[in-house]
């Protein structure tokens, strides 16, 4: 890659780890604001489920913005309205405000993967190092992201945080505007086929006129994705995005009341922070069991490169299964809690490249962009119900029913993936 391109890189890279760093670090938030707005854990997984699910709805949509006005400026537009989500986030002086701020930062959010997407094939000649990298920046964001939330948290009041949050949002945003995307997008341009085929990702849509011929595009497309290999692969992904979000929405909170329940008082020890909580081990055990999922994502695609992905989706969706009903019992003793804990970090992130690669094998490559808008409209749209149906869960309930929830989520995911490999046919 030359200079120009290693710039777009580095700029879509960051955007997508900040992306995941708000996502994730709302639950982090969340464990303050049950105190702060004096609510059930109900009514709180509603109030997240309006961000979360718009930041699945988005996306479908958002690939007809980009094609109309380009990548760059819809990536800028996504930096500066989650910077000033939240902003607004630590501003919020009632839950219907916060959850105002939550369905911003969802909108704008929900843009930047076909945005960042469409850049990265359309501006760099060497896609596949490209995506690696752009890979290796949203594990970064998984991970880290809610790590600096907590570390944040023992310093800061949460409403400060919320606005600390913001600066490196911005900061990318002006390095973003910067980079030569033009450039890089007129050279592509001319060594690709003269058919206009290839165009950059702005022109196209305008040549053929506008938002109208993109929306009919949409259209016609969608009646080639659909069989039924790739409708059965849709439900298994809507099954995996509601088990990620139910999983960890409310997942610092369930860790810190498991690791408080062990002799020795572990949860709660060092300094209170003006955060409005203590040293709460359970948000550095969540953030452990995020970076666990690094090597899981990477362990995904090597079980992908060796075995039709379906079957390797029975095979961890059935993981999933024994560790859910595991999760509980293994409470009874801190090192089969930690256990239990860092494996289903590890199976949970290693599911999604697999899934990543059975959506390829059931599509065809001509409608492969609007594939994976579909499965990201599912995972994260649809899967955002997670967040609700784990604070209604919590609140009837409790911690062992939620497990069992997870088990039966898990279990669907495994007969789907079943029926995907014996009643699908591939198309690539």
């Amino acid at each position: 890659m030359d200079a120009i391109e290693r710039r777009i890189v580095a700029f879509t890279a960051s955007a997508h780890g900040l992306v995941h760093t708000y996502e994730l670090s709302i639950p982090i938030l969340l464990t303050v604001w049950i105190a702060e707005f004096s609510t059930t854990a109900a009514t709180l997984g509603a109030v997240v489920t309006v961000g979360y699910g718009l930041f699945g709805v988005g996306a479908l949509p958002a690939g007809v913005v980009v094609d109309r006005f380009g990548s760059k400026p819809v990536i800028l537009a996504c930096l500066l309205g989650m910077a000033g989500s939240f902003l607004l986030v630590g501003a919020a002086p009632t839950l219907p405000v916060l959850a105002l701020a939550l369905g911003v930062w969802g909108v704008t959010a929900s843009v930047y993967h076909p945005a960042g997407l469409a850049l990265l094939s359309t501006a760099v000649d060497r896609r596949g190092t490209a995506l690696g990298y752009h890979g290796i920046g949203g594990n970064l964001g998984i991970a880290l992201g809610p790590l600096a939330a907590v570390l944040l948290l023992v310093a800061f009041d949460w409403r400060i945080v919320a606005a600390l949050l913001t600066l490196p949002a911005l900061l990318v945003a002006g390095y973003g505007y910067t980079v030569d995307v033009e450039t890089a997008l007129a050279r592509t341009a001319d060594d690709s086929p003269g058919d206009g085929s290839d165009g950059d990702d702005g022109s196209r849509a305008a040549a053929d006129g506008g938002v109208v011929r993109s929306l009919a595009r949409v259209v016609g497309d969608t009646r080639t994705l659909l069989t039924l290999g790739f409708g059965l692969v849709l439900l298994f992904v809507t099954f995996s995005g509601l088990y990620y979000r139910t999983f960890l929405t409310f997942l610092p909170d369930l860790l810190g009341d498991a690791l408080g329940g062990f002799a020795g008082g572990l949860d709660g020890l060092g300094p209170a922070g003006p955060g409005g909580a203590s040293f709460d081990l359970g948000r550095y055990l969540y953030v452990a069991v995020l970076l666990v999922g690094v090597p899981g994502q990477y362990l995904g695609g090597r079980i992908a490169d060796r075995m039709p992905p379906e079957r390797g989706l029975v095979a961890l969706m059935t993981v999933l299964v024994v560790l859910a009903l595991s999760f509980v019992a293994a409470t009874g003793a801190l090192w089969s809690f930690l256990l239990v804990s860092g494996l289903l970090g590890v199976a949970l992130f290693t599911v999604q490249p697999l899934s990543q690669a059975t959506v390829a094998a059931y599509t065809p490559p001509g409608s492969r962009g609007l594939s994976f808008g579909y499965t990201y409209l599912a995972i994260f749209g649809v899967g955002s119900l997670g967040a609700g149906l784990a604070g209604f869960v919590l609140t009837v309930a409790g911690r062992r029913e939620l497990f069992v929830v997870l088990a039966g989520l898990a279990a669907c995911g495994v007969l789907v993936a079943l029926a995907v490999g014996r009643f699908g046919t591939a198309r690539d």
